[in-house]
């Protein structure tokens, strides 16, 4: 329907001359319900955006609307602010006068009004009110500037919602502005890490954040100093998987991030070249060193020569861990191996045995922690082989009854374990372990049969 025709639905006297249209829809007003004011208001707001209305009527309707936000009724207000907050032809005096009120209506014209201007979103900004701020952190499109405002002075409702506004792209400094005011709230932590594309320096400084909690809960329950070890080991093993995974010209920031941070130590990076990952080393000597990047690489090709002594001892690094790293990066220059998929057995192994063999008593802590990172890598790796071995046999079925022969201590009557997993196929030779026949009469274990529901159970799992 016309809008025209719309507006004079609300009018007394429908056959009204056309140049009287919005004196007489006032005179209406004054005694129309709220309902029919609100109806009333959207529909002038729709008449003065799409009608070919004369000027001097428009001009007098743009009057009228503006007349309309002293209504006693917030519905009028909202009403004329969902008419008009995405029209680019909205008179700017309304929308800014709609804009500085504190209801609905203001949100609706601050998140996604056209006719704003980024002077006129850093004003609102600047003004302190939570809910303004909000509005403008939802908008799809946010002028770089404002973003900047939010992220200095918004309050934490607003600085999470232009988090959660994946539509607009938030700059590395913005979200490490919000990260520096608010990184202490682990939902806003939650939230920036749903962000794509997370500075890989930001995601560490996450990392790092959430490890320092985790260290203050658990030692709720364990010693502080277990505790304290507990969290450094969950940080260093989130941080060397975000330095794997981060572009090639992120990893000069991360590791200055990390050092700010006060993570860059010699346990991550002992971690992080026993994960077969050579590159987050080579940035963090460069860093403390103070020595390109390029002349860093190349000492580390020679990792028992003098020259990469020397450039350890200027990175600060101390004798004792200086052999570790030799034999580090010695060992990955001959692993065949993929980085990014956590510590590696073989080259942890390597660097014990090579660090053994020196019989240092100033190793004693390193080959301390080396130990903890082969039981950790052999943790990781008996785990790999039980998924894998639990895909391989995923068809099997389990066996109904488990049989147990006699059970005594002479090496002639061994048990005999016989299980039938459905695997190998029928006709193919079965895994048995047997022992010669014996009295069976004597000091039998009991006979074990599996209850019949979680057989049922088991069976339609497989």
């Amino acid at each position: 329907m016309h809008a025209n025709r719309l507006l004079t639905e609300f009018l007394p006297a429908p056959s009204c001359a056309k140049s009287d249209i919005v004196r007489r829809f006032l005179t209406w007003v004054q005694s129309a319900d709220t309902g029919a004011r609100a109806q009333g208001a959207s529909a002038l707001a729709r008449a003065y955006l799409y009608s070919d209305l004369p000027p001097a009527i428009r001009a007098e309707a743009a009057l009228a609307m503006t007349a309309l936000l002293d209504d006693p009724s917030i519905l009028v207000r909202q009403a004329l602010a969902e008419a008009l907050c995405r029209a680019r032809e909205a008179p700017r005096t309304l929308i800014l006068l709609l804009a500085t009120g504190d209801s609905e209506a203001a949100a609706a014209v601050l998140q996604h009004s056209p006719v704003l201007t980024e002077a006129d979103l850093i004003d609102y900004v600047a003004s302190g009110n939570a809910a303004a701020q909000t509005a403008i952190a939802r908008r799809p499109i946010l002028p770089p500037r404002a973003k900047a405002a939010l992220a200095e002075t918004g309050q934490f409702d607003a600085v999470r919602a232009l988090i959660e506004n994946l539509a607009t792209d938030c700059p590395a400094e913005v979200l490490g502005r919000i990260f520096d005011r608010f990184g202490d709230d682990p939902s806003l932590r939650e939230a920036l890490l749903e962000r794509p594309a997370l500075p890989a320096a930001l995601r560490a400084r996450i990392a790092v954040a959430a490890a320092k909690d985790l260290g203050v809960e658990a030692s709720q329950w364990m010693a502080p100093e277990r505790a304290e070890r507990v969290a450094r080991e969950a940080r260093d093993q989130a941080i060397c998987t975000i330095a794997s995974l981060c572009r090639p010209g992120e990893r000069a920031e991360l590791t200055r991030a990390l050092r700010a941070a006060g993570a860059l130590t010699p346990a991550l990076l002992l971690r992080s070249l026993l994960g077969g990952e050579r590159t987050l080393f080579a940035h963090a000597l460069a860093e403390l060193s103070r020595q390109p990047l390029p002349r860093v690489a190349a000492f580390m090709l020679e990792p028992r020569g003098e020259g990469f002594a020397a450039l350890a001892r200027r990175a600060g690094v101390r004798s004792g861990v200086l052999s570790a790293f030799r034999a580090a990066l010695a060992a990955v220059k001959t692993h065949a191996g993929e980085p990014g998929d956590g510590l590696k057995l073989p080259l942890v192994k390597k660097v014990i045995d090579e660090c053994e063999e020196l019989d240092d008593p100033a190793l004693a802590k390193v080959l301390a922690l080396l130990w903890r990172f082969a039981a950790e890598a052999a943790k990781a790796e008996a785990a790999h082989f039980a998924r894998e071995a639990a895909a391989s046999a995923s068809s099997g079925r389990l066996p109904l009854v488990l049989e147990f022969s006699p059970v005594n201590d002479d090496s002639g009557h061994a048990p005999k374990l016989t299980a039938d997993f459905g695997w190998p196929p029928t006709g193919a030779a079965m895994l048995e372990l047997a022992a010669p026949a014996a009295n069976s009469g004597d000091d039998k274990a009991p006979r074990v049969e599996l209850p019949p529901e979680l057989v049922a159970r088991l069976e339609d799992a497989a």
